[in-house]
């Protein structure tokens, strides 16, 4: 049983969320080197931590994009406490910081899906990682729509993307297109944004998100062209919905590696959005 006047749960400020990220990797999780500053800037109010004596022991993020959608993520304990209770207590937490009317997203593991289910989500699809190892024998891609993102064009990126994603996120994305570690590309015709995505290096390798395009032909265009930030025998993942048909053909002519799945699940899965041009999510942990 937990001793509540032990256990107590606290809004976690940056520091607290670089130990978040730690807590990500040494679950196998793969975060990416800048995620710590991009992750606080979209919603410094999302992030909980647990604990017990002083001891932190659990955390979860509870991150809102707006009045209308909102998305957990690091939702973990300690391997040592779990089984005794702390867990229900910060997710109870996390659900109440959530505005009853917001939609609420998760990227689960398979197995929790039952446990999710008690909360009120509902499984719409599933979204699988997929691995790919850069030839040894690459070279730079090149293709004369695809151009770096600029500062001048975030408002059409920004545009661009809540028309995909569903919902403004500017404060996600304004540090997320220009990290350190990372590279921001865009797909342009006739001077029209029809596609871009983003290329980050994380703890292993770099993870591809998100790639949002029109079509296909588009997707694999980026995907080559975000290949040119990787050394040579690099490891790439993507993380692709499953629903998306295209982009498991992309998956598939690649010969990429399914490495790893989640379940994405909503409060209200009948929220529609152009799934058919996700090619590649953004992160597990923030939708």
């Amino acid at each position: 049983m937990i001793n509540q006047s032990n256990y107590t749960i606290k809004q976690a400020d940056q520091s607290a969320l670089e130990m978040m990220v730690h807590w990500a990797a040494q679950e196998g999780w793969n975060p990416g080197l800048s995620d710590v500053d991009c992750f606080f800037n979209t919603d410094q109010s999302g992030f909980f931590v647990g604990y017990l004596n002083d001891e932190p022991i659990s955390c979860i993020s509870a991150v809102s994009y707006g009045e209308a959608y909102s998305f957990i993520g690091f939702y973990i304990v300690k391997p040592e406490y779990r089984g005794k209770g702390y867990g229900i207590q910060i997710w109870n937490k996390a659900m109440e910081h959530l505005s009853a009317v917001q939609n609420i997203g998760l990227d689960g593991v398979v197995a929790q899906q039952e446990n999710y289910k008690k909360s009120g989500f509902i499984l719409a699809y599933r979204n699988i990682r997929f691995e790919y190892i850069k030839a040894s024998d690459s070279h730079q891609y090149h293709n004369e729509q695809i151009k770096i993102i600029q500062q001048e064009d975030f408002p059409t990126i920004y545009d661009y993307d809540q028309k995909i994603f569903g919902h403004s996120r500017k404060s996600f994305l304004k540090p997320w297109l220009v990290q350190s570690n990372g590279l921001a590309l865009s797909f342009q015709k006739n001077h029209e944004i029809k596609g871009y995505g983003v290329i980050r290096k994380c703890e292993i390798g770099y993870k591809i998100g998100p790639l949002f395009c029109e079509d296909r032909h588009i997707a694999e265009e980026l995907f080559l062209s975000l290949l040119n930030a990787v050394e040579k025998g690099g490891k790439i993942y993507l993380d692709v919905p499953e629903i998306n048909a295209s982009a498991l053909q992309l998956a598939t002519k690649y010969d990429m590696q399914k490495s790893f799945e989640t379940a994405r699940m909503y409060t209200n899965p009948n929220v529609e959005y152009p799934i058919h041009k996700v090619f590649g999510v953004s992160t597990f942990e923030l939708g």
